[in-house]
């Protein structure tokens, strides 16, 4: 049986493919939080804590219930690197580049790290174990240069520590 064309053209909203999942999840947040003051980034961070990222498929959706054009969507999430496209790796590694950290040689770790993990800041390792993101202070200048491991907040951190930890991730 051959579908009826639609008269209003094809479909370029981008509406009519979105995964339930997803939608279900926009729709949720969304409608929590569509009547808070300057809802788009309340929504997004919504998103990306009900999904792990902010789907390219969530964008019309999000862009039609907070009645904003898709383009108002995708500027805020490209322009904010909080806000991942891609799922995030099992564990994510924050590297403060913060000024006190780079005068206690984060500059040194983060090539260190970059390296040992073979990705670059807003990467995930081939085998999803990790994602790497650069923070712009930890609030730990004391113990510079910082890592936040998911929650866990690393001090003082040396590339020798580094790896430590990771092998010990590994057993």
């Amino acid at each position: 049986m051959k579908r009826a064309a639609n008269p209003n053209g094809p479909d370029r909203s981008g509406l009519a493919n979105i995964p339930d999942d997803i939608r279900t999840a926009v729709l949720e947040v969304t409608t929590r939080l569509k009547d808070v003051p300057g809802a788009l980034l309340p929504v997004l961070h919504g998103v990306q804590q009900a999904l792990g990222h902010v789907p390219e498929a969530s964008v019309p959706l999000i862009a039609r219930e907070l009645n904003l054009s898709r383009a108002d969507v995708h500027g805020v999430i490209t322009f904010y690197h909080f806000f991942r496209r891609q799922p995030s790796g099992r564990r994510v590694i924050y590297v403060c580049r913060a000024e006190s950290c780079q005068a206690m040689g984060a500059v040194a770790l983060e090539q260190h790290i970059k390296q040992r993990l073979g990705v670059d800041f807003h990467e995930t390792t081939a085998n999803g174990a990790y994602t790497l993101e650069p923070v712009y202070c930890l609030g730990n200048c004391a113990c510079s240069p910082a890592i936040m491991v998911d929650d866990e907040l690393k001090g003082r951190v040396t590339p020798k520590q580094f790896d430590a930890w990771l092998a010990a991730e590994a057993i």
